[in-house]
């Protein structure tokens, strides 16, 4: 169970998250929706140990998660990848495996073509980065979040730019994430996901979460939760 108690975050004195508070368990799906600009990916970045908070815990099964913990415990992809375009898909993994887990070369390497599979990237090994499509680079870069074998899993828009078959695919991917046991955060604008996922759902704005539901509460009567049920009318 992952708790997030009372965070804030200020930068220059503007406040961008302000209390927020949640919870979610192993094997869930957490998607925070919210206009562009409300904190959502602030948030994410908080959670992987990217950005500081000033107030606030996060606690993971009880246990408090400090800065040096959530660095192994989170793993972040990215909405524009931020893979290492010059070197090729097998050493995208494999560099984080060698240097930040000292695993030797072919251990890294093993983990590596596991996960490559997994993701229908086994062709691609040895390709450079810069000649994957959009919806490779988007695989990859959840291959290499895998690789250090993650707890949490934040995705920031993991859909966005994607067509409705990749859209799908990303879609079956967090399912399986969460069907692991691991816990699954994304920020999101496609009300597909929201529709195809069950998930936890929670509503920022200027920094505040403002409403929450689960999406099958959500379903069943979208009445109870107005500003939800607006937002997905209207989120654009």
């Amino acid at each position: 169970m992952l708790h997030v108690c009372n965070l804030t975050k200020t930068i220059r004195s503007k406040t961008i998250l302000c209390d927020i508070n949640f919870s979610i368990s192993s094997g869930q799906v957490g998607i925070f929706l919210g206009r562009s600009g409300v904190g959502k990916s602030t948030l994410l970045r908080v959670l992987s140990q990217l950005e500081s908070h000033e107030e606030g815990s996060i606690f993971l099964n009880d246990e408090p998660l400090t800065y040096k913990s959530l660095g192994t415990t989170t793993g972040v992809v990215f909405q524009q990848f931020n893979l290492f375009e010059h070197l090729n898909v097998l050493h995208n993994i494999t560099l984080a495996l060698i240097h930040h887990k000292k695993l030797p070369s072919r251990q890294a390497e093993q983990i590596a073509k596991t996960l490559l599979e997994r993701y229908g990237l086994q062709d691609k090994a040895q390709d450079p980065v810069h000649l994957l499509s959009g919806g490779q680079k988007q695989r990859l870069a959840i291959a290499r979040t895998l690789a250090l074998d993650p707890k949490i899993i934040c995705l920031d828009e993991p859909t966005s730019a994607l067509d409705p078959h990749l859209t799908s695919q990303i879609a079956r991917f967090i399912e399986e994430l969460a069907a692991e046991g691991r816990i699954v955060l994304l920020t999101t604008h496609d009300t597909y996901l929201v529709k195809r996922l069950e998930a936890q759902l929670f509503l920022l704005e200027a920094g505040s979460l403002i409403e929450e539901a689960s999406q099958k509460k959500f379903t069943e009567d979208p009445s109870k939760y107005p500003k939800l049920q607006y937002f997905l009318d209207h989120p654009t």
